[in-house]
């Protein structure tokens, strides 16, 4: 399989970090391990980010409680936090579990209102990132709502905001109109091209042959193609299938995300116990 062509989006090096994480931390070795910086340096290389981004991301991960420190000898391994392994459970849970289009949906909503003055405007960004990977959308500017019941309230109470948001569960009356809410919530045709743009440029690689580009490799494959699955999902919080329009595109998307996975699995798993440097956490 080839690499990704030159109008493959642009990922954060966090994003592709919390990828790398998730791919050879949390899944196969439980989180109970950590990475020297160097391998790092050598496996996000893999994908364009360069040292001293590679870097200055673990750095601010480490100051916002992602990722813990570890000193072994005179080399630097870095291994997730509780906080950073709940982020990359329910990004799992997200990616692998759920599904990109919501077939069961029951009528159920869950509502949030928060207030927050202009100077926490960090907490408000996080506060509305967090709610927007949780399925929400903003209904108004401090009404946000998400189709289902969304246990939300451990988030809430992790950026310590429980004092300042009210969460409701609910459902619609006969009289609105759930199609047009979910138009005027979330901006469709977004969400809809970002689909179209991942399937087509995956897809056109399922049979590609091998690239010989020496950077090509399987971890690397599957770093880019988990950065940018999670960046189209991002923005869909699963809405009722039966609301959407025809032809919705997440569902040929999804599945090809689940075959390149497939393909990439066991290859990238092998190479990464073969190049990574890890150490006990302790």
């Amino acid at each position: 399989m080839t690499a990704p062509s030159d109008d493959a989006p642009q990922l954060r090096p966090q994003s592709l970090m919390l990828a790398f994480f998730g791919n050879h931390v949390l899944e196969w070795e439980a989180g109970d391990r950590c990475v020297y910086s160097g391998s790092i340096i050598d496996v996000l290389g893999r994908v364009g980010v360069g040292e001293q981004a590679v870097r200055s991301t673990l750095t601010r991960m480490v100051c916002r409680g992602l990722l813990r420190r570890q000193r072994e000898g005179r080399r630097m391994y870095f291994g997730l936090t509780e906080q950073a392994t709940r982020v990359l459970r329910d990004g799992r849970t997200r990616i692998w579990r759920e599904g990109a289009v919501d077939d069961d949906w029951d009528g159920d909503w869950t509502l949030l209102g928060f207030s927050l003055p202009a100077s926490r405007r960090r907490e408000r960004h996080d506060l509305r990132s967090r709610l927007a990977w949780s399925g929400f959308g903003a209904l108004y500017s401090g009404l946000w709502i998400a189709p289902g019941r969304v246990d939300v309230a451990a988030v809430v109470a992790e950026l310590g905001l429980t004092a300042h948001v009210k969460i409701f569960h609910a459902c619609a009356d006969e009289a609105t109109d759930i199609g047009r809410m979910i138009r005027d919530t979330w901006d469709l045709e977004t969400i809809a091209a970002r689909y179209v743009a991942f399937d087509k440029r995956w897809s056109s690689r399922l049979n590609a042959g091998p690239s010989d580009d020496p950077t090509d490799d399987p971890i690397g494959i599957r770093l880019r193609l988990v950065g940018e699955w999670v960046r189209t999902i991002r923005a869909d919080p699963r809405l009722p299938a039966r609301h959407l329009p025809p032809g919705w595109p997440a569902r040929p998307a999804q599945d090809t995300f689940r075959r390149v996975a497939e393909q990439t699995a066991a290859p990238a798993e092998r190479l990464a116990r073969d190049v990574l440097d890890t150490a006990p956490r302790r």
